[in-house]
């Protein structure tokens, strides 16, 4: 069973968007054959999605607990 080069960049886009990325395909591939014996992969232009991270101080209302230990009998 083969798989087609148009299926493989279609799946690897379809991935890579899921992650928030951008991917076109500038060539196509040629998938390996199922013997395993070598091929190509699609080259890929890959733009990472921009991502910012940001830290926010907040207070936080706890309640007071008392805790007081058993007692002996």
């Amino acid at each position: 069973m083969k798989i087609r080069a148009p299926f493989l960049a279609l799946a690897l886009a379809a991935s890579l968007g899921a992650v928030g990325c951008t991917a076109e395909v500038e060539e196509e591939g040629k998938a390996p054959e199922v013997n395993v014996e070598g091929g190509e992969l699609p080259e890929v232009d890959v733009d990472p999605a921009n991502v910012e991270v940001t830290t926010d101080t907040q207070q936080v209302v706890t309640p007071e607990v008392n805790v007081e230990p058993a007692k002996d009998n």
